[in-house]
């Protein structure tokens, strides 16, 4: 392996002055917010940072009625999609490799869905397949990368439109039981996620009940599924022995203030040749919502684990706050946000106590744009400012800073090497990470995305992988045709 690199980096300097000359440029004055119309609605948006989930359809999803065939006018019940996006990346020093390298892929991803609903009600259909190929990389292709014509959503649903009555507002409360293939986002998508942002789907096969839906003031989703391996040039198959349980509610009648999501998750992995029983029960509670009248927003969570890992105890736990302040009448909108998350590590690998957080199937862009850090023995703050110059341009700046929850536990660097240094000599402090974007829609279809990330290595980082900096920069274009 190399010794740590030379290379000059990017003055960090910059990115503070920048964050400084805003922050003293924009007036502290917080605007009232307008009268509202009626609500139809009791869901609410998050603000914090990269926690909206992906819509049910998928947002490039529309209605066949609304996509200007004529012979289509009156299929309402038909949902129609197709989008492709392709991704340059430049990345130097990536940590995730074995070598100290200059690494330039080209990422395409092609989706295609097409959904049936009401015509045939209760059953209802929905299908979707993916595309995922890399080029242009010294490196073997893998399953972060490639996923040749795979079905990331594939199942017959039973669904009831107002077997529960209607809500206050009189949206309809339904139930909804799905069976096959699925591809989504719940909770903050820390603990599950599609993952967007990376070039592959994480993708699950099994039962989702719904009882309710995303209007209602209340809300109960059920789960009993498994996890699919990805696989590069043939049919995805389940993990072997693998579950996944839940039960995920949504409090929304005081949402204009604050939605509540208790939920309870698990995971059982059946011992078999070479895998030791692991079962994590993971019961938590996330909050999030504004302060009227103030510009504050925030979104808490903490989570609980126990359960065992072969003879091991389970006894982890992981908690995440964010608190963000938007200046509404100020022409940019800004918003300004201070992030902290926590998971904790193994303390003693020599023990009867496993105490590394679970971190499910979330997605870790969130945590580094660089997609280094993922939700297992982590403490990181993070300070943001998100910016709206034009209707059609938001731009953030981010500084995040990262330690190890546990000096001797694993560093899983993206979830695809792991490093360790079990006397923590190596210390906790893993780097620092400067971040800009800027996103940019073109046309109703067309969205560009501009980015760069820099990262310093700490000292953890420049001993057990022999890195000083990295440097990463990406170009992206989404086009949907519909």
């Amino acid at each position: 392996m190399k010794t740590a690199s030379t290379r000059p980096g990017p003055p960090p300097s910059i990115f503070f002055y920048t964050v400084l000359l805003l922050a003293v440029g924009i007036t502290c004055k917080a605007e009232i917010a307008p009268k509202k119309e009626p609500r139809s609605s009791y869901y609410q948006n998050p603000l914090s940072f990269g926690t909206t989930r992906d819509p049910d359809p998928p947002k490039y999803v529309r209605s066949a009625n609304e996509i200007g065939i004529d012979s289509l006018l009156n299929a309402k019940w038909l949902d129609v999609g197709i989008d492709y996006r392709f991704r340059y990346e430049y990345r130097e020093g990536d940590l995730r490799r074995p070598m100290d390298s200059l690494d330039q892929p080209l990422l395409h991803r092609t989706r295609a869905y097409i959904g049936i609903k009401e015509i045939l009600d209760p059953f209802r259909f929905a299908f979707e397949m993916q595309d995922s190929r890399r080029e242009n990389s010294q490196f073997v292709r893998d399953t972060r990368d490639v996923n040749e014509f795979a079905v990331i959503r594939l199942y017959g649903e039973l669904y009831f439109k107002s077997l529960f009555g209607h809500d206050a507002l009189g949206n309809n409360r339904p139930l909804s039981v799905r069976f096959g293939i699925h591809n989504f986002d719940f909770l903050d998508r820390r603990l599950l996620a599609n993952n967007q942002w990376r070039n592959t789907a994480n993708t699950f096969k099994g039962f989702h009940a719904s009882l309710g839906q995303e209007s209602n003031d209340w809300q109960l989703d059920l789960l009993a599924i498994q996890p699919l391996t990805r696989q590069k040039y043939s049919w995805d198959t389940p993990v072997v022995q693998q579950w996944v349980y839940g039960a995920i509610g949504h409090l929304r009648g005081w949402s204009d203030v604050i939605t509540f999501e208790p939920f309870y998750l698990a995971l059982n992995q059946s011992a078999y040749p070479g895998t030791l029983e692991y079962v994590v029960h993971s019961p938590g509670l996330r909050v999030y919502g504004i302060v009227a009248g103030t510009g504050l927003d925030y979104d808490f969570s903490f989570i609980y684990q126990t359960g065992r890992n072969g003879t091991r105890k389970v006894d982890a736990y992981a908690s995440t706050f964010e608190v963000g302040y938007t200046l509404a009448s100020q022409p940019w909108k800004p918003r300004l946000s201070l992030f902290y998350g926590y998971a904790s590590g193994d303390h003693n690998p020599s023990d009867n106590k496993d105490n590394r957080f679970q971190r499910f199937f979330g997605f870790g862009r969130a945590w580094s744009a660089n997609d280094y850090i993922t939700f297992q023995n982590v403490s990181t703050p993070t300070a943001r400012i998100e910016l709206k110059p034009h209707q059609k341009l938001r731009l953030d700046l981010n500084y995040s800073a990262y330690w190890l929850a546990s000096a001797t536990d694993v560093f899983s660097v993206g979830n695809v090497i792991q490093v360790q240094d079990k006397t923590g000599a190596s210390g906790r402090f893993l780097g620092n990470e400067y971040d800009i974007r800027a996103r940019y829609t073109w046309d109703a279809k067309t969205d560009i995305i501009i980015g760069y990330s820099y990262f310093q290595s700490g000292g953890y980082v420049q001993k057990q992988l022999h890195r000083d900096h990295t440097n990463f920069a990406y170009f992206e274009l989404t086009r949907r045709f519909f």
